[in-house]
């Protein structure tokens, strides 16, 4: 039997319970460091089939090295990465599926990655157990706590998951495209993120007499709209975008308060903008607060850089994707100002991170966005993920 001939019977086969694995995922988010079902749920799925896998030392996410052969160590090795965790928000949407846990939902598509990844690997199990076979490895890599910053991955190397890898593959959904299409670019595909928060403080007062006293509310205004002003218009040409996602102060309509904090997110497409953030920020929030009066202080977490697709890895990737769907169903996207923790993967080894496409054309112009409250896939993007790790780890493999 050819090799698309068992892709599409394992797809025939495997495409419901898929669908049924993500919906049990969906229904029952856990967040970051907290994956203990998910965990279970995967390792439990992978045994069915004698793989073998490894929890991480924190007790959530896991890998499993797929090797039917029995090459083990010095022999060809392709990584595939799927991350597990779901966000603190909540779910909106009225699907039978959606999430059963107050103030937690998948509403980014970590269920579709673990589920791709999972289905993949039950599918390699079986190519690489097939006769003509390339020779080499697989290693699936569940990776928790990708929503906090720096991130699972970082457990991930720091346990030595990495070692031997040759390359490293990795998706997430982009409700932007279509389904039956994905998103591939060479270079850069996502940007920088690090996490900040601001607390400015001072005396108080009573909002009769603001003159009196230093009005928090106007100074925490004026830092959320005019220091991500000024860092756009210092670093014009390679942009640092400042969102403010949080601002917390006073509690009483006739009180100035004497604290107020803000917190956000500080982004940018360039590494080396990355590398002066924050000197920049600080240099941009004194000369916004410093004469107002207010005292402030600043709590900056370095989060994630851009992750760079590998031109090689990338070229494999791509070529995989267009003798599965075709020419037409492989589009060349543009870098986001997302982060993921993909970056830190690639940082030690090369690879390559692809766009899934999950839009429903039937919605028409509805076009939601990721961490949306109502944020939900055409589950038909699943099989077509499954494909597309599939041939490009076999692809991978048999140029290896």
């Amino acid at each position: 039997m050819s090799r698309s001939a068992q892709i599409a019977n394992f797809i025939d086969s495997h495409v419901e319970e898929l669908i049924a694995f993500r919906r049990r995922m969906h229904a029952h988010p856990e967040l970051s460091g907290q994956e203990t079902q998910s965990t279970e749920a995967i390792l439990t799925r992978l045994a069915v089939v004698d793989l073998q896998s490894q929890v991480l030392a924190s007790g959530t996410g896991l890998v499993c090295d797929i090797d039917p052969q029995g090459l083990g160590d010095g022999s060809p090795l392709v990584a595939l990465r799927a991350d597990i965790d779901a966000l603190a928000m909540t779910d909106e949407s009225q699907t039978q599926y959606r999430s059963t846990v107050p103030g937690v939902a998948h509403c980014c598509g970590h269920d579709v990655h673990t589920t791709v990844v999972l289905g993949a690997g039950l599918l390699l199990a079986r190519l690489l157990a097939a006769p003509g076979a390339p020779r080499g490895r697989v290693r699936l890599i569940f990776e928790p706590a990708e929503e906090t910053v720096p991130g699972g991955a970082v457990e991930v190397v720091d346990e030595g998951h990495l070692h031997g890898v040759g390359a490293i593959y990795g998706l997430h959904c982009d409700p932007k495209i279509n389904v039956g299409h994905v998103g591939v670019k060479s270079g850069p595909i996502t940007s920088a993120a690090d996490l900040i928060e601001v607390e400015i403080s001072g005396p108080g007062g009573h909002t009769a007499r603001p003159e009196k006293t230093v009005d928090l509310i106007s100074v925490a205004a004026r830092i959320a709209t005019e220091v991500p002003r000024l860092l756009s218009q210092e670093t014009s040409e390679s942009p640092l975008r400042l969102v403010f996602g949080s601002l917390r102060a006073g509690d009483a309509p006739n009180v100035i308060p004497s604290s107020a904090r803000l917190s956000g997110t500080l982004r940018t497409r360039d590494l080396e903008t990355w590398q002066q953030a924050p000197k920049l920020f600080e240099h941009a929030l004194e000369a916004v607060v410093g004469q107002t009066g207010a005292r402030w202080n600043i709590s900056y977490l370095r989060g994630v850089p851009p992750v760079v697709n590998d031109a090689e890895a990338t070229a494999t990737l791509r070529a995989a994707a267009v003798a599965e769907f075709g020419e037409s169903g492989v589009l060349e996207t543009e870098q986001s100002w997302g982060g993921d923790t993909f970056a830190w993967y690639l940082e030690r080894v090369p690879g390559s991170y692809v766009r899934l496409g999950v839009h429903n054309p039937a919605a028409g112009n509805e076009w939601l966005d990721l961490h949306a409250s109502t944020f939900d896939v055409d589950e038909r993007a699943i099989p077509f993920g499954v494909r597309l790790l599939a041939a490009t780890a076999m692809a991978w493999l048999d140029q290896a």
